[in-house]
């Protein structure tokens, strides 16, 4: 069994549940830390960010869905997808609503590649193979993934938060701000963690092909649209403006 690793100076670590093809804020996240904790041994959720997100289209904001069932008692990382109808669906709701854009087709190949070229079993294994080659491959993003389950974390809730996050090494534990309804800071500073909160305000717009504009929508859509600058209107834009 791991136990509790020395902090590292000056270590940051963040720790989520993976999702299906999350939004920028996700990215950011994972962007500024230097260890990022997939923690999908925790209880799956239907109807939530874990099999799902949302696309622009004509039509207005809609969801792309791995049908996975509504099973409760399963752990996310145990949510086995039982047919793989839906990918050749999603990869033409994509190809239809995104064709046009600048970039899609730079992105198309392995769009083929992980749609119509495999077929995915597990839910788990899917968002980690994607989010991870967004990361390094198309954002350009250094850190480091692993999963919780290989940290044999213990407890209930947010006392196994905690203690995955001493078993990191983390000296800086940075969250999402929607934990701030379970979160109690204190449990962090009783440990030598320090707790930082995740702002996603003040990100630039860009150029959407179906107005109003929308934020909470799948990485793909700004890739899409903006290509290599992409890593700008997620966290570039703190340092300076676009380079032309």
């Amino acid at each position: 069994m791991n136990t509790s690793s020395p902090a590292q100076e000056g270590r940051r670590v963040a720790v989520l549940q993976s999702n299906y093809i999350p939004w920028k804020g996700y990215f950011d996240i994972i962007h500024d830390v230097d260890l990022f904790v997939f923690y999908d041994d925790n209880q799956y959720t239907p109807r939530d960010w874990r099999n799902r997100n949302k696309i622009n289209t004509a039509g207005g904001l809609q969801w792309l869905t791995i049908p996975v069932g509504e099973d409760r008692g399963r752990l996310i990382q145990d949510v086995e997808i039982p047919n793989n109808a839906w990918q050749e669906k999603h990869f033409q709701s994509l190809r239809q609503n995104y064709g046009k854009c600048a970039h899609f087709d730079r992105y198309r190949p392995w769009l083929e590649h992980i749609y119509l070229e495999q077929r995915w079993l597990n839910l788990s294994a899917f968002n980690h193979t994607v989010i991870q080659h967004v990361a390094h491959e198309f954002l350009g993003i250094r850190t480091e993934f692993a999963d919780s389950r290989s940290y044999a974390a213990q407890g209930q809730k947010l006392d196994k938060l905690v203690d995955l996050v001493l078993k990191t090494g983390a000296s800086t534990y940075l969250s999402g701000p929607a934990a701030r309804d379970y979160i109690e800071p204190e449990c962090f500073a009783q440990v030598g963690v320090a707790l930082e909160w995740k702002d996603y305000t003040g990100y630039p717009q860009y150029r959407q092909r179906n107005p109003p504009f929308e934020h909470g929508v799948s990485i793909l859509d700004l890739l899409f649209q903006a290509g290599p600058d992409a890593p700008w209107y997620i966290w570039g834009w703190r340092q300076g403006p676009l380079a032309t």
